[in-house]
């Protein structure tokens, strides 16, 4: 099935771009989450990474980012959340000064952020917010690099960063970064129940060891692309996790009662999901998980409608 057409905000001519931005006081966009439908996670390569492969999907949970451009040339970011530096560590901090080194910018931007992702739930927040940054200050200050090389700055923030600037179903290689689109599922009802527990994702990968059993060719993901059946995908990770942290394998227990078409933990944890193709039955599920535990229910978001809701304001 040939995959829908999607606007491409890449492609503004200066002409074009001159006219939409002048006039321009701020740029608002969605910060989308996502959720690791699969992933499988092999040796350890010579960058001191492992070599994985992973399904990425976008989620309808955001935060909101608002670009206001300075004539001044410096940096100015603030959020609502006390979890999270809002200084030189913060990828979004670090995304808008790369962009400022790397192509001589003299400009400068504030940058105000609404944060509904939780950090340390494997949800991806703060590479979806560093990826926004690339791409909304692509614009501000008219540098016109497009996609592709937005993407390459992005392998150097973080090996999720890419990813979020393609958006829907992906499938994700070599560190994670190497991001290919695939043909999106339909829209699914997804359970997430944020666990209270923060965890490392560094630490994760440092306590993970393979299977002597694994073997990159015998891929749950690769059978998943072949037959689109959600029921066959795991997470290489859940074991070390769960052995550390057994509260995150007593929330997957909980949804296996409810049937899901899939539960996992996504990416290094501690956020667990649970994908339902009727609404009713979602509901349900989330009543009670609920009570239990704090958890929302949201949506799969595919690529066409991930960039057709990406701006929330000019």
């Amino acid at each position: 099935m040939k995959e829908p057409s999607r606007p491409d905000l890449f492609k503004d001519t200066k002409k074009k771009r001159g006219k939409r931005f002048k006039s321009c006081s701020n740029m608002k966009l969605y910060s989308f989450a996502k959720i690791n439908l699969g992933l499988e996670v092999f040796a350890k390569r010579a960058d001191d990474y492992h070599e994985v492969r992973t399904l990425l999907q976008t989620i309808d949970l955001y935060d909101v980012l608002e670009f206001r451009p300075m004539s001044a040339g410096g940096i100015l970011l603030m959020g609502d959340d006390k979890r999270i530096p809002w200084d030189e560590r913060n990828l979004i901090f670090k995304a808008a000064q790369l962009l400022k080194n790397s192509h001589d910018v003299s400009k400068g931007v504030e940058v105000r952020v609404h944060k509904s992702i939780p950090p340390g739930k494997g949800l991806g927040g703060g590479s979806s917010n560093a990826a926004m940054t690339l791409y909304a200050l692509d614009k501000l200050w008219e540098l016109d690099l497009g996609k592709r090389a937005l993407m390459e700055l992005g392998k150097s923030l973080g090996v999720d960063v890419p990813y979020f600037l393609e958006g829907g179903l992906c499938l994700g290689l070599g560190r994670g970064d190497e991001v290919e689109t695939i043909e999106d599922l339909p829209s699914c009802y997804c359970v997430l129940v944020l666990s209270e527990t923060m965890i490392s994702t560094e630490s994760v990968y440092s306590r993970f060891r393979p299977s002597l059993t694994s073997n990159p060719k015998d891929s749950k993901i690769i059978r998943f692309l072949e037959s689109r059946r959600l029921h066959l995908l795991e997470n290489s990770l859940e074991e070390t996790v769960f052995r550390s942290y057994p509260q995150i394998k007593a929330i997957k227990s909980l949804f296996q009662r409810s049937e899901p078409e899939l539960t996992l933990m996504s990416g290094s944890g501690a956020s667990v999901f649970g994908l339902y193709l009727e609404e009713k039955e979602a509901e349900e599920a989330f009543r009670e998980l609920n009570k239990i535990h704090p958890s929302l229910l949201v949506e799969t978001i595919p690529r066409e409608r991930y960039w057709s809701r990406l701006h929330a304001g000019v």
